[in-house]
């Protein structure tokens, strides 16, 4: 499995949204979907705002997987539900969005949205 580079890191978790398109059962993609994204050390993480009964996340639920698009990158990904570190994760969220968001950062680190909170793995 490849790694995110230093620069991938960088310009995903600089991006200001990121495109996710998720992959169905049968290798073809869903519509894409814009969703923020943090980095938390050498990972980046997307969350469903509205909780896993959003349609784009019970989609992702089929294949776990998705091609992105954020900051100039590209890259196809495996989708890893995850619960680590997500008092890290809603800081990194703090951080980043409420300077210009903070009426919508609640939303995204309340409890709902942390418990669809996926990592983005490089393929």
């Amino acid at each position: 499995m490849a790694g995110w580079t230093s620069e991938e890191l960088a310009a995903i978790g600089d991006a200001e949204e990121l495109h996710l398109t998720s992959e169905r059962l049968d290798g073809s993609f869903r519509r894409p979907v814009t969703m923020w994204v943090v980095r938390h050390g050498d990972d980046l993480y997307v969350r469903s705002v509205n909780g896993r009964e959003s349609s784009w996340f019970r989609g992702v639920q089929d294949r776990h997987a998705a091609r992105i698009s954020a900051g100039g990158v590209d890259r196809h990904v495996d989708l890893v539900e995850t619960d680590d570190a997500g008092d890290d994760i809603d800081t990194a969220y703090g951080t980043k969005y409420s300077g210009r968001y903070a009426s919508i950062v609640p939303s995204i680190v309340a409890p709902e949205a942390r418990a669809a909170t996926l990592r983005l793995v490089p393929r």
